[in-house]
């Protein structure tokens, strides 16, 4: 699969990317080798194998899932314009 520049022009265009006109050979050039490498990757034998989501195998730490209200009310409300009765006070924005 090649990438011609009209479709490197197209891809910029979607990916809201400003590309001068002299620039994009190089963008094909550049979106061709990523195809390529992708084509490499897929050409490898890869049944059997996990997902890892790390290189070392280890196992996380786990708490106990208790609901808890996050004693910090009063800390996340001073941060608050305004605050009434342990609660954020908004705007009513509905008739």
């Amino acid at each position: 699969m090649s990438i011609t520049e009209a479709e490197a022009r197209k891809v910029a265009h979607l990916a809201r990317i400003a590309v001068a006109d002299d620039a994009l050979p190089a963008l094909a050039a550049e979106l061709n080798g990523i195809l390529h490498f992708m084509e490499q990757l897929n050409e490898v034998d890869v049944d059997g194998i996990e997902p890892m989501t790390g290189v070392e195998r280890m196992r996380l730490k786990r708490r106990e899932d208790i609901v808890t209200d996050g004693a910090m009310q009063d800390r996340i409300l001073k941060n608050a314009p305004d605050a009434r009765e342990g609660f954020f006070a908004v705007p009513k924005v509905v008739e």
